[in-house]
């Protein structure tokens, strides 16, 4: 039976990951329950993480002793060890090197049984590597941005079909072409590439429909290429209760989202409010404690929503109600994720910016959240993740993007392309 170690961080990241490693024997050396330990006291994710896994170990207790092994029902074994040779209560040892010992001396004891070290910190794998030990990065629940869905493909159709479809506005989709619910299609002719149209796919009708047109009251945003006028459509289809838009900076996620928001709450009214939150996380050093209210703490991390909404407020006439476009007043609303879990809020257009700095469970815990008649919006660069325990295939917005990929309720648009100025995509293409 193949064993693997785990480190500290994955228990932390995952604490199920016991549980994921059907058939196999599982060990966990003691420092590591050490170091969970220390973290149990934190109100943060981890902290919740640290004390589920103490829980699921006590509850596992009832089938006998951790220190000799537990059957677990997916057909292997869970271990409580440390090193031979080590006192388990010296503190002189680091936690890693321990951890590496151990490796070492499964690996050498069992020479048929091959012994895999499970951690997400790369300096401790390349430590194994180096000490000849197999070690590799823990990636259940990891999404490979390479195959993270486009939200969009095309396909070639005849004139008569492309004719057909200016004309209903509807288009049978062929049985071969596997599409995700709420797709969105370029539609060519296959005799003339330059000819195309842009629809997105009903899996209840199994029809292209014509994606929306952008109102005029959106001025002066409206989008600039197609990958944005996908993004529109399912910001403005109120039936897309879940939209995801991930993109480099530069491409017009946070703008696009704030402008829909801002017609679909001020100028049609069909939402009580609009909410904006971000998580909180420094780009570079923290500039450490900030004096006053909340709505003032917030003011530096909220200020690329607040530039989007004084960008749609100088283009409105002024007869639009202009004022409204404020955090002051009562239709838009901005607050920390901190204070989101345990609430229900139901009639409200929520946009969650920067959720590439979310972990999975954050992202489930804010999306639970969502009320009756709510429609959520989560907008991220998976390129610039501040968040030191997630990275670019392991974070909250590459899951959602995954996970609902095959529900109606969804849309998910990629945006490739930057709009903001020239030098700004220089600079996000080359820097």
């Amino acid at each position: 039976m193949k064993q693997f170690i785990l480190d500290t961080n994955v228990l932390l990241h995952d604490p199920s990951a016991i549980n994921h490693f059907p058939e196999r024997s599982v060990i966990i050396p003691l420092k590591v329950l050490e170091e969970i330990d220390q973290f149990k006291r934190e109100l943060s994710e981890r902290g919740r993480n640290a004390r589920r896994v103490a829980r699921m170990l006590d509850d596992l207790r009832s089938r006998g002793r951790l220190s000799e092994g537990i059957q677990m029902d997916n057909g292997g074994t869970l271990t409580v060890a440390f090193p031979k040779d080590h006192d388990p209560f010296s503190t002189k040892v680091p936690v890693d090197d321990l951890i590496l010992q151990m490796a070492r001396e499964l690996s050498n004891g069992n020479g048929s049984v091959p012994c895999t070290l499970i951690s997400k910190d790369i300096n401790l794998r390349l430590k194994a590597d180096a000490l000849g030990l197999e070690a590799e990065d823990y990636e259940n629940g990891q999404v490979q941005t390479s195959e993270l869905f486009a939200g969009y493909s095309s396909l070639d159709v005849s004139a008569a079909d492309l004719s057909r479809f200016a004309g209903d506005g509807r288009l049978p989709a062929p049985e071969e072409h596997r599409l995700s619910p709420n797709e969105y299609i370029c539609l060519r002719d296959e005799k003339d590439a330059e000819h195309t149209m842009l629809a997105r796919y009903d899996v209840g009708e199994n029809v292209f429909i014509k994606i929306l047109s952008t109102p005029e009251t959106l001025r002066p945003i409206k989008p600039r290429n197609m990958e944005q006028r996908f993004a529109m459509d399912a910001l403005l289809d109120d039936r897309i209760r879940l939209v995801t838009l991930a993109g480099k900076a530069g491409t017009g996620k946070t703008l696009l989202a704030v402008a829909a928001g801002v017609h679909k709450t001020i100028d049609e009214r069909k939402y009580r409010k609009m909410l904006v939150s971000r998580p909180i996380f420094p780009m570079g050093k923290d500039i450490g404690y900030l004096p006053g209210t909340v709505e003032e703490k917030l003011d530096p991390w909220m200020q690329p929503i607040l530039d989007a909404l004084d960008l749609i407020k100088q283009g409105r006439p002024s007869d639009r109600k202009s004022r409204d476009l404020s955090i002051t007043g009562d239709l838009i609303e901005v607050e920390p994720l901190t204070y989101i879990r345990g609430r229900s809020i139901p009639n409200q257009f929520i946009i969650i910016d920067e959720s590439q700095n979310l972990t999975p469970l954050e992202v489930k815990t804010v999306i639970t959240r969502v009320g009756h008649h709510t429609k959520i919006i989560l907008t991220g660069d998976l390129y610039q993740i501040d968040n030191p325990y997630v990275d670019a295939l392991s974070n909250g917005l590459n899951a959602v993007v995954e996970k609902f990929r095959d529900q109606g309720i969804a849309a998910h648009v990629m945006l490739n392309q930057g709009v903001r100025s020239e030098v700004a995509e220089l600079a996000a293409n080359l820097l």
